[in-house]
């Protein structure tokens, strides 16, 4: 039967969930993990670099990058992975050396690849898994594989293996982590190894949000105090000041605005960091081997506290934003407020200002019919006076007596009818 046309994205969605899975691993093997820090764009670089060790090895891989891959090199196995903002690569060697850690499975890669690998490192532990049935001993495991440094440790997968590490770095770089196998099957045993090296890894990971909360308390007691400082101002704040404490509003937004953006990403990846190392501590189902302390006791006694701060100040960060934006809001509702009140007063002076110009106007219209007749009646007297006396039958100063009146009528009239026209054209 014919399926309907599928999604782009359906065949890739479906084998996102089997993507990096775990290397099955037989007893005794050792592991070597790095984690480097490096940015997106850097993947075509990472498979140039994956590239070259596979043509030293007679290994082909794929000229396409991806977003991981697993290869048997011969002398080891690879698997690459590359996430968000780091890529991680483990290596993998079956059988055990002469002792736990004395010959790490990284030996078998060329050093010189090693040191070429593009970007930062941040991770780098060796895990050996090895067999045993009796009971440990706690002391002598730390002081032959672990300098003598206290452990932590407990059985994980109900019992069919002991994990123990020190979370320390040691003097070559690498963080350790010892596995005795008690009956695990080789997926078992990938998964155990995967969920510890993990574990180690995204701590360190979801650290790296610690040293910029530190650094951002000082800060952000500062910006705390100079918005304290300017709300308890714009309480009796005048309206010469309100644009000054709007300025100091503004600038302060910013940097708040600009630190949040700059550490925003950081603190929701160590969020997310620290959810993996719960969840990875989860899988392990790990059981109390006395008197070492387990892993979930570890996270929550060292990394919850750090992870806490962080969560602190990025909660201070963001209700620091949301303070200064209401500050911000009100002072600009004030100054609006008080130019509605400078702009109402305007109006009002401009609307006597208006009366009196009508006034002004009624007056100067008197005074204009009263010079217009004046002139008026003036031409008519040099006019009936100009006339033979029989011609009127009325003495001159009678007929200009009354031309008088008529005349300032007639001006009135003239005026107001010129003043409706302008009033319409105004219109």
């Amino acid at each position: 039967m014919t399926l309907p046309a599928a999604h782009p994205m359906r065949l890739e969605l479906s084998e996102e969930v089997h993507a990096r899975p775990p290397l099955p691993l037989a007893v005794p093997a050792r592991v070597s993990c790095l984690a480097l820090l490096s940015p997106p764009g850097a993947r075509a670089e990472e498979w140039q670099s994956l590239l070259r060790l596979a043509a030293r090895c007679g290994v082909t891989l794929p000229e396409a990058p991806g977003s991981h891959c697993s290869a048997d090199f011969g002398r080891f196995r690879l698997k690459w992975e590359r996430h968000t903002e780091f890529s991680r690569y483990v290596f993998v060697v079956e059988g055990a050396g002469e002792q736990p850690f004395a010959s790490p499975a990284i030996d078998q890669v060329p050093a010189d690849w090693v040191a070429a690998i593009p970007g930062q490192l941040i991770f780098a532990a060796h895990c050996e898994l090895v067999r045993g049935d009796g009971p440990p001993d706690h002391d002598t495991l730390s002081s032959r594989h672990f300098g003598g440094h206290p452990l932590l440790g407990s059985a994980i997968g109900g019992g069919v293996a002991l994990a123990f590490t020190d979370f320390r770095i040691r003097d070559d770089g690498y963080s350790r982590i010892l596995v005795v196998d008690r009956g695990m099957t080789p997926q078992q045993a990938g998964r155990a190894v995967q969920s510890l090296l993990e574990i180690d890894a995204y701590r360190v990971l979801a650290l790296l949000a610690f040293p910029v909360a530190r650094e951002l308390s000082p800060s952000l007691y500062r910006s705390e105090r100079e918005l304290a400082e300017i709300a308890n101002v714009l309480v009796q704040a005048d309206v010469d000041s309100e644009p000054v404490l709007l300025e100091r509003l503004t600038r302060l937004q910013a940097q708040i605005e600009g630190r949040e953006a700059d550490n925003h990403y950081r603190f929701g990846a160590a969020v997310a960091y620290y959810e993996i190392v719960q969840r990875r501590i989860a899988q392990l189902r790990e059981e109390r081997l006395p008197p070492l302390q387990t892993f979930q006791e570890f996270t929550e006694r060292r990394l919850g506290p750090a992870m806490n701060t962080c969560a602190a100040v990025s909660a201070r960060l963001e209700s620091l934003s949301q303070r200064v934006s209401r500050a911000t809001q009100l002072l600009s509702t004030r100054i609006e407020i008080t130019r509605e009140r400078q702009n109402q007063q305007l109006l009002g002076q401009m609307n006597r200002r208006a009366e009196m110009q009508l006034r002004l106007q009624g007056t100067v219209e008197g005074l204009s019919v009263a010079a217009v007749t004046y002139y008026v009646v003036g031409l008519l007297n040099y006019a009936v006076k100009g006339l033979p006396a029989h011609a009127l039958g009325v003495d001159p100063g009678v007929a200009t007596a009354v031309a008088i009146p008529l005349v300032a009528l007639l001006v009135y009239l003239g005026v107001r009818r010129v003043r409706h026209a302008v009033a319409d054209a105004a219109r």
